[in-house]
């Protein structure tokens, strides 16, 4: 059992009534260690006063010095407002030095009373802790609590922050930047924004609760570890304030090796108890010390304070958690088994169509080949789809050099810069036409299911002479993963998609869509709170029959890691929105290099799959960069599915 001691010195800082600056309060402490001195930056707390016409404690960022690391002299200003975007405070430092630098990055407030809108991030620059070489403003949206690393990774400088803390739910999400002017660069982090999702650390497990980054990150030889806020009950009211710790990877901080279930310390002593904000303790730095773990925190938005813990029981901790690593049963698992080859196909700089991302390919078994449509973006990040074949399932044997299809049509066209076009195919064989189900997205409006189709003969001659694109999903919500079942049933053709994180099944009567007709139908699938899949699951290959019923292959993203796994559902060969067979545990998880690093590190994301000779391939998109393929027999699939019959 880990024992957190709460250090005797305690409170470390205090408020001064002699010092205006700090006379109210001294608090969330950022210790980092330079040549034999341990710096500390803190928030100090003015009595209240008139400022700008307003009565307010104004807070500023102070600093000080200590030889020991617990005894703090020479407390000065080092950070006060000057700018509109910090006008009314500069609040909780965080800093790390890189290099020659120290980074402090800290919480600018523009305006007061304070609105989400105005509470934002600045970061300020010093070589000496005492004279700042530049001030910017880092985020144009509502953030706090943002630390860089100490060093670079894969060559890039990489940060923490904390997202929408005052307009609940916060995420802790991840940036990583080129050069350092990236940092402040109003149009990196509009981009940034656009894909928050792709960037969250998922930590929280409730909605009702907030998560904040407390220390910047701490390398071990185990992965970075990182102390951070969780604060239960925060929308509800009554809030416990915790501190508890997550371990991210060395190479690949956006993957969670493990974090703790519970709080390492909760409010307890009288320090803590009792202050201008009673019950509360919040992390806001940290550093090894003698092989612990020294966690400094502010007590009751007065005083800095500090606890440690030994660093390798802790560690251990979150190596080791059974409830932090999806694990599961090796005896019964059937697992599809990766291609030695892969990637087989990636990003072709000669070509600037795909010269970035080559991925989720939609595959079809026709005339004794594997036909692929793989989605490609170039540096323009407009997705198109590139074509390629094999006759083995593995080696690619052909790969034109240009796009088999691109946007056509308004609501698949950019309509602003960034992320747009013709995405994640689904291709399915229906007498001697060749259907194609894809995602459209403009850049702007939500993403919309699309149905287009091309003549066999054509498709096989490589002339592109599709059908003009229809919309087949509601233009007002998110739409996609659509595919067209392989057969009729019951006369009528059956469609699947995704709606809310679900999987659907739509029959309808032919496959003329009008502007008020779209995709329903039911859920047939979901996540599942606690498993692999409980975030959202989607259809991964268009479904294939066998002897046994229709093999659905299905991705499903995390709430816990963030990562995209695949997974088997066996469907009624009569009625396929029955499930009648569902695997447990995944089939395909993300653990090779190409896997875990690219656009989404941690992603395996099948658009295709073909049956060969009794045996299945899978073909998949790995980390949204490159194109993979995985195999198995097809017989002890399909008897593992009926051993977890429904």
């Amino acid at each position: 059992m880990l024992t957190v001691r709460r250090l005797s010195q305690n409170p470390l800082l205090t408020p001064d009534e002699r010092v205006h600056w700090q006379a109210l309060a001294a608090f969330n402490g950022c210790p980092v260690q330079s040549g034999g001195i341990t710096h500390l930056v803190f928030r100090a707390t003015a009595s209240p006063q008139v400022y700008f016409t307003k009565q307010m404690a104004l807070s500023q960022i102070g600093h000080a010095a200590s030889r020991d690391g617990l005894n703090f002299k020479d407390a000065h200003l080092l950070i006060t407002p000057e700018y509109h975007w910090e006008q009314y405070g500069c609040e909780d430092p965080r800093i790390t030095k890189l290099g020659n630098k120290f980074y402090i990055f800290y919480t600018a407030l523009a305006d007061y009373p304070h609105t989400a809108n105005g509470i934002k991030i600045g970061v300020a620059i010093t070589k000496d802790c005492r004279h700042l070489l530049a001030k910017h403003q880092v985020t144009r949206f509502n953030s706090k609590a943002m630390a860089l690393f100490p060093q670079k990774i894969n060559g890039r400088m990489m940060a923490l922050l904390t997202v929408n803390t005052d307009q609940p739910p916060a995420k802790i999400a991840l940036a990583a930047f080129n050069k350092e002017a990236n940092i402040w660069s109003e149009n990196y982090w509009r981009d940034w924004l656009d894909r928050l999702n792709d960037h969250v650390l998922p930590l929280s497990r409730s909605n009702q609760d907030q998560v904040e980054l407390g220390a910047p990150p701490i390398k071990t030889a185990a992965g970075w570890l990182v102390i951070y806020s969780y604060i239960r009950n925060y929308t509800t009211g009554n809030p416990i304030f915790g501190i508890e710790a997550v371990l991210l990877d060395l190479d690949d901080p956006s993957q969670i090796i493990g974090r703790t279930q519970e709080p390492l310390m909760v409010p307890e002593q009288e320090y803590e108890l009792y202050g201008r904000v009673p019950n509360v303790i919040f992390p806001s730095g940290a550093l090894v010390v003698k092989n612990k773990l020294r966690i400094f925190y502010g007590a009751a938005d007065t005083t800095c304070c500090a606890a440690e813990v030994d660093l390798e029981p802790l560690v251990d901790l979150l190596k080791y958690s059974q409830l932090t690593q999806i694990s599961f049963n090796q005896a019964e698992k059937v697992r599809l088994e990766k291609y030695a080859g892969n990637p087989i196909i990636a990003p072709d700089p000669k070509h600037p169509w795909e010269n970035k991302y080559t991925f989720n390919p939609a595959a079809i078994w026709v005339d004794g080949r594997v036909h692929l449509l793989y989605r490609a973006m170039g540096d323009d990040e407009t997705s198109v789809l590139g074509y390629a074949t094999s006759q083995n399932g593995q080696k690619i044997d052909t790969r034109l050099g240009k796009p088999a299809y691109q946007p056509r049509a308004d609501f698949e066209k950019k309509a602003k810069p960034g992320y747009s076009g013709c995405e994640d195919p689904r291709l399915t064989l229906l007498g001697n036409q060749i259907f194609m189900c894809y995602t459209a997205f403009d850049g702007v409006n939500p993403t919309r299911a699309v149905l287009t189709a091309i003549k066999k003969t054509d498709f096989l001659a490589q002339k592109w002479r599709w059908a003009k694109p229809v919309t087949i999903s509601c233009p007002k919500r998110s739409d996609k993963n659509a595919c067209l079942l392989p057969a009729k049933i019951h006369h009528h053709y059956a469609l699947f998609h995704r709606i809310g994180g679900c999987i659907w099944i739509d029959y309808v009567n032919d496959l003329i869509f009008t502007d008020d007709d779209w995709v329903g139908g039911q859920m047939i699938a979901w996540p599942q709170p606690g498993h692999w899949d409980s975030e959202k699951v989607g259809i991964a290959a268009p479904p294939l029959a066998t002897k046994d019923g229709w093999l659905l292959i299905y991705h499903g993203l995390s709430a816990q890691d963030n990562r995209y796994r695949l997974g088997a559902l066996l469907l009624n060969r009569e009625e396929p929105d029955q499930v009648i067979g569902k695997l447990p545990y995944p089939i395909l998880e993300p653990t090779e290099k190409y896997e875990r690093q690219g656009l989404r590190p941690g992603t395996v994301f099948a658009c295709g799959a073909v049956i060969i000779k009794e045996k299945l391939f899978v073909y998949y998109g790995a980390a949204d960069q490159y194109t993979a393929v995985a195999s198995i027999a097809l017989e002890p699939l399909l008897v593992a599915l009926h051993t977890h019959h429904l």
